[in-house]
């Protein structure tokens, strides 16, 4: 799999600033180059009018007809050099040569209806004599005593001044537009740069932390944009904190609670190995033992499994009514065993969000306490009910209820009121389970006539939508 490219924010600063700003000094520098060159072009165009104009006021009209005496400083002007050369042409009234040269193509367009000058002229570019030039057709009204007609006279010159012109003026605008796209990305650098000091700080200030340094980061001379990250990463090491005591306390509980059961059973061997108790009775404090010992390695594993389960799987939905008739339907035998009372009350489907393992170990855990808590022939009951946005899971048992001196601790690993019988993680499993669900446990003790009747465990959890068929 090919690794995703690093983003980096200072070359995203970079490109977010210099690039609009190349693209529109881009810009801004093709139209200075097109006005440049429509103000050169307007330019030079008046100058060919104002050539053809003086040819015109040359020309003279009498009874043998047109004529038209170029003075000798005149033609120096269009034979001056081979670089920006002129050329003209002069047409009588029907077309016919009258003087300049002759191989320059005759103007034969529509004669110019308007003109931005006060004069009958046209512009327009032709090749001649292997070179693009630029021609002004101009017509020149003529009149006497016995004739009148109009004149044509062509002025053309070479496109090679306009065009050095025009390079000279785009290659200035060119150096002048590099040079400010220089400055801005120099600038730009350097702000972003400085602007980004206090991440690279931030960055060296945990780097050169240690592996078991997990105090705040401290917060004085940053900006006002990092303060939330700071303060999320310092939450985060708390949280770290946090779990990791809870971690080192679980462990040494963990490792209390599974010596004490080896000692017994330790102790318990001992004693049928000396001949000192009876064999039979023996083996059976040793199998309660070892039960107990399996059952505590059990929700010591589901404990570390319900936090994997979490990071692994995503939640999907599940019907909780179905979940809670499997339970049920597992834990049958031991319901039978007491002859418990039973009622379940989960016919219709009711759908929440979640993992199934850690679903069914919540509700096994909290059945199995119900089913231990009640006593022999008594009342039992499983409901499943819901609740605008809620679903709930309602277990009623007939049990002693909780002491006061154990609800605070209720939850907490290796906590019971039986420290013979129970583990003290079924408890901590469901809270878990419940909080990964997004959802709230409750016990509470029921009472009836004045008395502890029995222990309600309600469990409510957001409701879902139901799978597509």
């Amino acid at each position: 799999m090919k690794p995703a490219r690093q983003h980096s924010l200072r070359r995203y600063l970079l490109a977010g600033i210099v690039v609009p700003t190349t693209l529109l000094v881009c810009i801004d520098a093709a139209g200075s180059y097109q006005r440049a060159l429509g103000a050169i072009n307007t330019a030079y165009d008046r100058s060919l009018l104002a050539s053809a104009r003086y040819i015109g006021e040359l020309l003279q009209l009498d009874d043998h007809g047109l004529k038209v005496e170029i003075p000798f400083a005149a033609t120096e002007i269009f034979d001056a050099s081979n670089e920006g050369r002129m050329y003209y042409r002069i047409s009588g009234f029907s077309g016919e040569f009258l003087s300049g040269h002759a191989d320059l193509p005759l103007y034969t367009g529509p004669a110019p209806k308007r003109s931005v000058y006060p004069a009958l002229v046209d512009f327009y570019e032709i090749d001649y004599q292997g070179r693009r030039v630029r021609m002004a057709a101009l017509y020149q009204p003529m009149a006497s005593g016995h004739q009148r007609g109009v004149a044509l006279i062509q002025v053309a010159e070479t496109l090679e001044v306009r065009e050095r012109l025009a390079r000279g003026l785009l290659m200035d605008t060119l150096w002048r537009e590099a040079l400010l796209i220089g400055v801005v990305m120099t600038v730009t650098w350097i702000v972003v740069s400085r602007a980004l000091r206090p991440v690279n700080n931030l960055r060296d200030e945990v780097l050169s932390r240690g592996e078991r340094d997990l105090s705040p980061v401290r917060t004085e001379g940053l900006p006002g944009e990092l303060q939330p990250v700071v303060a999320a990463t310092n939450d985060l090491l708390q949280r770290i904190t946090r779990m990791i005591r809870l971690q080192k306390q679980f462990v040494r509980d963990a490792s209390h609670q599974l010596r004490t059961p080896l000692a017994v059973l330790k102790t318990q061997a001992q004693n049928g190995l000396s001949g000192h108790a009876d064999a039979h009775e023996t083996l059976v404090q040793i199998h309660g033992t070892v039960d107990r010992a399996i059952r505590l390695a059990n929700q010591m594993l589901a404990m570390a499994k319900v936090e994997q389960v979490h990071r692994q799987d995503d939640p999907v939905p599940l019907n909780l009514s179905e979940v809670a008739r499997e339970v049920a339907l597992d834990m049958s035998p031991l319901i039978a065993d007491k002859n418990l009372d039973f009622e379940l009350h989960a016919e219709e489907p009711v759908w929440v969000r979640g993992h199934a393992w850690m679903l069914r170990e919540m509700v096994r855990n909290l059945l199995h306490n119900a089913v231990r808590e009640t006593p022999a022939g008594c009342p039992l009951s499983l409901s499943v009910e819901t609740m605008p946005g809620t679903a709930r899971l309602v277990l009623r048992d007939s049990g002693p209820g909780i002491a006061e001196s154990l609800r605070e601790h209720l939850f907490e690993p290796f906590h019971t009121g039986h420290p013979t019988t129970g583990s003290g993680l079924g408890l901590t499993i469901c809270r878990e389970v419940c909080e990964h669900m997004g959802g709230r446990i409750e016990l509470d003790n029921r009472v009836e006539s004045g008395r502890t009747a029995g222990l309600d465990a309600i469990v409510s959890l957001p409701l879902a939508e139901a799978p597509a068929a």
